[in-house]
């Protein structure tokens, strides 16, 4: 075990974070912390890393493991230094060492007698060779240039970048640095599509184990082998991706309401014996023996999901004409980086476009001429009814943070009612006294919900969203992405947030060599076309070469004529080819009768669960649940040993005939 949590509480005033919750991080693990907004996760982190204390139990680590912590607050960090400066702090020790042997070298050429130095630089040396020192500004330029940075960029100063960028320089050095746990708090906020899918290889062959909150199901897909979820007070853990967790989830609860229906059968015959013979002389002993049972009886909680549920209605009061905005010789740039250059585009009602693509090539910017609030040379041309709305990041900044939530609805211009304002803000979790709130007192994911709230406010039928997702839960985003689903007007967004843009998007737009480049499909459709473009290109490029006319050959004397060998027959190939098929599939057959054997187990396991004589008895059934998780893990693993083994047997065939 490298980190962990023993039987720990932590509270916050009154309220309860986790109640005696153990969690041990081994080697090798990769982690997805998950719950909904305001369970506790990042708490939870800071609980790992010392900088909360836990109010009982024990937080366990190795006295040699080394943690890399990445979070929100470390935007505070600020310095002079080149962003590979920064990144190259993770190797304090070979920096050290480059001054050292710079510094000895100079006095080696006036004192080149001296055996002590002459000892001193060898060392130096040879301790730079043992840490790949001569390698270290090789791998933070390769770093930084996963995470998106340019080969300009690595010698600006980190000052001159925003709070995005900057994040990703700090990623970029606790990568470096190559913790033994890294604990990542939201990495994906600040990355683009081609930045995440890196991270996501790079995370995969990391030797350390790692952490991450993330809403990003893709991501948590890709990565993580195993699932904490923060839910009512618990941690619970599940062995598997994202997508095992939520199969699971629903098993375990179905498990829970059997056997809570179970339980409640069982109490209610007791409950019928007791009244029948409680007042029978001969009986009454027993009856008051079967009472005292029910009385210690450990009763198992009726299934109640916690879950919240942003109930979220765009409606639209007015029907806009077939084109909401023409896009006419756009060009746009800041400087010398050319962004648009004499692009056309257009949004027809219906459009459902994600604008996609790496940070930097002007997502953000083509929204905002699309919202008006960007300058540009050319024409942007609005069509009939068009009443748009526009969400963005910077609208968290431009709330007021002194208003309630009521007023900062009421400043917004709507019409409506203050009943109907606090029925909207209700939609989106904020109910009661939560409308009186301050917003200075809300956290990143709540001010998001109230500028995603009054982006709404007014029926709008074309909507721009700039990033909606960043600090909204899972189910948030499901509920989000399921209600634009669902909306009778038109979007375009920008979005990170790939399962969130699949569930939404009927179009996507990249920017493609300064001109705007439509793909008219989904995002799933997208990524197979690009695919099969790829594939295609790769079959073009080998067809050219193989096509390439050989050299004339060189005159030179005939080689005399080698007559070939005669074919020996039954090649002993074949022969070992034919034994390791007949071994293999005898193995297939073993596998098939372990399969059947190891189904009828789990079957009555899953029976001794839903028997009633099991819920009065704590140990047993715990005991019962054990033996029934890992008849589950056992029969997944023989099918995954099956599925490779007969992938192997069909090869053999193949082989063989």
């Amino acid at each position: 075990m490298l980190l962990g949590l023993q039987n720990v509480t932590f509270e916050f005033g009154a309220r309860v974070i986790v109640s005696d919750a153990t969690w041990h991080i081994h080697p090798g693990d990769r982690v997805g912390l998950i719950g909904y907004n305001g369970t506790g996760k990042s708490t939870l982190l800071k609980v790992l890393v010392g900088e909360y204390q836990p109010s009982a139990g024990t937080v366990e680590k190795s006295r040699e493991t080394t943690i890399g912590y990445l979070h929100q607050d470390l935007l505070s960090f600020d310095t002079n230094d080149t962003i590979t400066g920064v990144a190259l702090g993770a190797f304090e020790r070979v920096m050290q060492l480059e001054k050292d042997i710079e510094h000895l070298g100079k006095e080696l050429e006036v004192n080149y007698e001296d055996e002590e130095l002459l000892h001193r630089y060898t060392d130096a040396l040879h301790e730079m060779d043992v840490l790949d020192g001569y390698n270290v500004h090789y791998k933070a330029e390769e770093v930084l240039h996963g995470l998106g940075f340019s080969n300009e960029d690595l010698s600006r100063p980190y000052k001159e970048f925003s709070g995005g960028w900057r994040m990703r320089v700090l990623l970029a050095k606790m990568i470096l640095q190559a913790p033994d746990v890294l604990l990542l708090d939201e990495p994906t906020n600040h990355l683009d599509l081609p930045s995440i899918e890196w991270l996501e290889k790079y995370l995969l062959s990391y030797k350390g184990s790692v952490v991450i909150v993330s809403h990003d199901k893709f991501f948590l897909n890709r990565m993580v082998n195993k699932i904490v979820e923060v839910y009512q007070k618990q941690l619970h853990i599940y062995t598997g991706n994202y997508d095992f967790y939520e199969k699971e989830k629903m098993i375990r609860i179905d498990m829970q309401q059997r056997a809570f229906e179970n339980q409640q059968d069982y109490i209610r015959q007791q409950e019928r014996f007791i009244e029948r013979f409680k007042a029978k002389a001969s009986k009454a002993a027993q009856a008051q023996s079967v009472q005292k049972r029910l009385d210690k009886l450990d009763v198992i909680e009726d299934v109640q999901i916690e879950r919240p549920d942003i109930r979220i209605n765009f409606q639209v009061d007015k029907t806009p004409g077939k084109v909401l905005v023409s896009l006419k010789h756009i060009d746009k740039k800041f400087g010398e980086n050319v962004i648009l250059e004499d692009a056309v585009a257009e949004i027809d009602r219906g459009d459902k476009i994600a604008l996609i693509g790496a940070n930097g090539k002007g997502k953000s910017t083509l929204l905002r001429i699309v919202a008006g609030v960007e300058n540009f040379e050319g024409e942007r041309i609005w069509g009939h009814n068009v009443e748009e709305s526009f969400y963005a990041q910077h609208q968290l900044e431009a709330l007021n943070i002194n208003n309630t939530l009521l007023d900062e609805l009421k400043d917004a211009g709507s019409k409506k009612t203050e009943p109907e304002l606090r029925a909207l803000l209700g939609c989106f979790l904020f109910g009661g006294d939560d409308v009186d709130k301050k917003i200075r007192v809300l956290s990143g994911g709540e001010k998001a919900r109230v500028a995603l709230a009054k982006t709404i406010i007014s029926k709008a039928n074309f909507l721009m969203l700039d990033e909606p997702t960043n600090h909204l839960d899972m189910h948030s985003v499901e509920l989000l992405a399921e209600a634009l689903r669902k909306y009778e007007g038109s979007i375009i967004l920008v979005s990170h947030d790939r399962f969130f843009i699949s569930k939404t998007a009927n179009k996507i737009w990249e920017i493609v060599d300064h001109k705007i480049k439509e793909f008219k499909g989904t995002y799933q459709e997208w990524v197979e076309w690009n695919e099969r473009m790829a594939k295609k290109e790769q079959e073009n490029a080998k067809a050219k070469i193989e096509d390439k006319p050989a050299p004339a050959p060189k005159a030179s004397k005939p080689e005399p004529e080698v007559k070939p060998e005669p074919a020996k027959p039954n090649q002993p190939i074949n022969k070992e080819k034919q034994k390791e098929l007949q071994k293999q599939q005898k193995r297939l057959a073993t596998l098939e009768a372990d399969i059947n054997k190891a189904n009828n187990e789990k079957e009555r396991l899953a029976l001794a669960l839903a028997a009633p004589e099991n819920y009065a008895d704590k140990q047993k059934f715990a005991s019962v649940e054990a033996d029934f998780k890992k008849a589950q893990q056992l029969v997944d693993k023989l099918n995954q040993e099956y599925e490779a083994l007969f992938e192997k047997v069909l090869e053999l065939e193949a082989e063989a005939s």
